[in-house]
């Protein structure tokens, strides 16, 4: 009843359970460590569109999608028109779609007027929206919070103006940039910009199992979720939802065995990305989260960071779990 395939625009995804946008997590090796598990859309980590515009090298490497399976959606953020027009174009050619951040709350991004500090701006943010949707040929989508603060709720309003402008999809995080990732997930702003238009909405913001998942459908009405955080150490969340939205029934716990695989399936995958010193730093807190919460995880995760070389990474990781 709620898992089914999601239409933006012209684009078909097989269903409505997304991995989200994050900056240093869903890099080329996550998103292909998640795809395994069946979300019907992948997004790469955020990227500038100042850097893309200067053609800088480092920004290169975030929008590298060699050999991943299809759809990708690639995220943009930046305040001024031209060079988010023209980082439009670039990524378009690259991504089925092009998703535009408006609700980042870290404050190196908001001090420049990026993320959510749009807003607070929203005759400059549908500026923005619509130079994005004029020079992209794949559809469009934004990402928004549900407001600046507790004084500015502005969600309806936005989603409202997107649409106007061109907007396909929207999602939805239901906490302001203020709340940043405290407390709980408002549903009922997200219920709200539900309502308020007619593309698809999707829900973000708090979705970390099963139930978390089929509360947000319910409450809400939207048309799909978008699991971001829940996703760390945990790429079998996207099929446990699968599985229990479909059946009601929840699938057995992780095996040792199966998170042993995953860890050194996502190590390989980083090694191939990367050079080894970079990819071993990165494995660190993907590998802590892979094991939290299990026996003699912190001992194990002093030890992970201590460690640069990948055999001897490999070593540690196995050995853990015998």
């Amino acid at each position: 009843m709620y898992l089914k395939r999601l239409k933006i625009q012209n684009m078909e995804l097989e269903n409505n359970l997304i991995l989200a946008p994050m900056a240093g997590v869903t890099d080329l090796p996550f998103r292909v460590i998640c795809k395994e598990f069946g979300p019907g859309l992948v997004c790469t980590e955020m990227v500038s569109s100042k850097a893309i515009f200067y053609n800088d090298s480092k920004t290169k490497l975030l929008m590298n999608t060699r050999g991943e399976k299809r759809p990708i959606s690639m995220q943009i953020f930046g305040s001024d028109e031209e060079t988010i027009g023209y980082a439009s174009k670039y990524v378009s050619q690259l991504a089925d779609i092009v998703d535009i951040n408006m609700g980042c709350p870290a404050p190196k991004v908001v001090k420049n007027g990026d993320g959510s500090k749009l807003l607070l701006d929203i005759e400059k943010a549908e500026r923005i929206i619509k130079s994005v949707v004029k020079n992209s040929d794949k559809p469009v989508t934004l990402k928004l919070r549900k407001g600046w603060d507790l004084n500015n709720v502005v969600a309806v309003e936005f989603a409202r103006m997107a649409e106007n402008a061109g907007i396909s999809a929207i999602t939805i995080h239901g906490r302001t940039r203020s709340e940043m990732y405290s407390g709980k997930v408002d549903l009922e702003i997200i219920k709200k910009v539900k309502e308020s238009v007619k593309i698809p909405v999707i829900g973000n913001g708090d979705i970390t199992d099963e139930e978390s998942a089929l509360k947000m459908f319910e409450y809400t009405g939207v048309d799909g979720i978008m699991i971001g955080r829940g996703a760390f150490g945990n790429p079998w969340i996207f099929k446990k939802i699968k599985y229990f939205l479909e059946t009601g029934e929840k699938l057995p716990e992780i095996s040792k065995e199966e998170k042993l695989r995953i860890i050194k399936k996502h190590i390989e995958l980083e090694l191939q990305e990367k050079e080894e010193i970079t990819a071993i730093r990165e494995m660190r807190k993907h590998i802590a989260w892979y094991t939290k919460n299990m026996p003699n995880s912190s001992e194990f995760r002093n030890e992970i960071n201590k460690i640069e070389d990948k055999n001897e990474l490999l070593r540690i990781v196995e050995k853990f779990f015998v």
